[in-house]
């Protein structure tokens, strides 16, 4: 019988943890992300931590840090398939929105509300305009 892998298995995070981190840092890059802004995005309240983990990202992250992760990389990918432009779609999330979801405030400005739901949603909108599932 086949175990269901999940990220409850530190193992498993440990696989992912490195190469998630490193597509992080990078996106927060394009994204020209403060390093309060990656940590509000990541979930930390520790400059310390973040500072670790940006020098060795061989860490095992938590549960709730990979799934912020998750998101911040959908969001990417569909803003790159939605603009092409590269230079468009890592500038996006800085530009004011009049959509309901973000009342004229920026992506990233929903983004940062700290909550993990709030990157969910500005995925799901992003899915959505896609054509992908809402």
């Amino acid at each position: 019988m086949t175990k269901l892998v999940t990220l409850a298995d530190a193992s498993y995070r440990r696989n992912l943890s490195g190469p998630a981190l490193r597509s992080f840092f990078r996106i927060a890059e394009l994204w020209s992300l403060s390093v309060d802004e990656q940590m509000v995005l990541l979930g930390l309240t520790a400059r310390s931590t973040f500072f670790k983990w940006k020098r060795d990202p061989s860490t095992v992250l938590p549960k709730d840090t990979l799934e912020r992760i998750s998101y911040v990389l959908g969001i990417y990918k569909a803003l790159q398939l939605l603009l092409p432009d590269e230079a468009s779609a890592d500038k996006w999330v800085r530009r004011p929105n009049t959509a309901p979801l973000f009342a004229g405030g920026t992506a990233l400005d929903r983004m940062l509300s700290g909550q993990v739901a709030d990157l969910f949603v500005v995925r799901q909108y992003l899915d959505a305009q896609r054509g992908g599932w809402a």
